[in-house]
């Protein structure tokens, strides 16, 4: 199998999941909600709100990752999102141990869905803001040539004053004078 071919059957594999996966998540949640008082529309509005948050919070902690920000809260709002999805998904499910682990599934699934696309990122350093201090920044020696040999840099001898004469000092005090030296 080609790369090619690898790639686009990992993406239709990708859809498929987490296609179903939306579905019980946004008909788990929407159908809570309508359970518990709310109106059809708001119902679907919780759903929405629930499972885009999720991948939206996915997508910004791997933002912040890679340009070196906080993710402190970004990570516990999508744990935050993501168990209130699952719980929408549990307490529809069947009152048994195999019902919520049945009705866990979608939602575990396609998280772990969102985790590895979202882990499987390339590293890249973060860009240097060009209204930066260049002391900062750190540029490679360039390398010498057969035809320009380095040469050791010698430090400037540093100058040192000779010795001063001595002067006189007035003091505040009234009638103190001192030398200094």
């Amino acid at each position: 199998m080609t790369e090619r071919t690898e790639t686009a059957v990992r993406l239709v594999i990708l859809l498929a999941i987490a296609t179903m996966a939306g579905a019980a998540a946004f008909t788990h949640v929407h159908d809570l909600s309508v359970a518990h008082g709310q109106p059809n529309w708001i119902g679907w509005a919780n759903a929405v709100a629930v499972e885009l948050m999720t991948i939206y919070l996915g997508l910004e902690l791997r933002a912040r990752r890679r340009t070196g920000r906080p993710v402190g809260l970004v990570g516990s709002l999508l744990v935050a999102f993501a168990l209130l999805s699952l719980a929408a998904q549990v307490a529809e499910a069947h009152p048994s141990v195999w019902g919520w682990v049945v009705a866990a599934v979608p939602s575990l699934a396609f998280l772990a869905l969102v985790k590895v696309v979202l882990s499987n990122a390339p590293i890249t350093p973060p860009a240097v803001e060009p209204n930066q201090p260049d002391a900062y920044r750190y540029d490679e020696p360039a390398e010498a040539t057969e035809a320009e040999p380095v040469r050791p840099t010698v430090p400037a001898s540093p100058v040192v004053p000779a010795a001063l004469p001595p002067r006189a000092v007035q003091s505040n005090r009234p009638h103190v004078v001192g030398i200094i030296r």
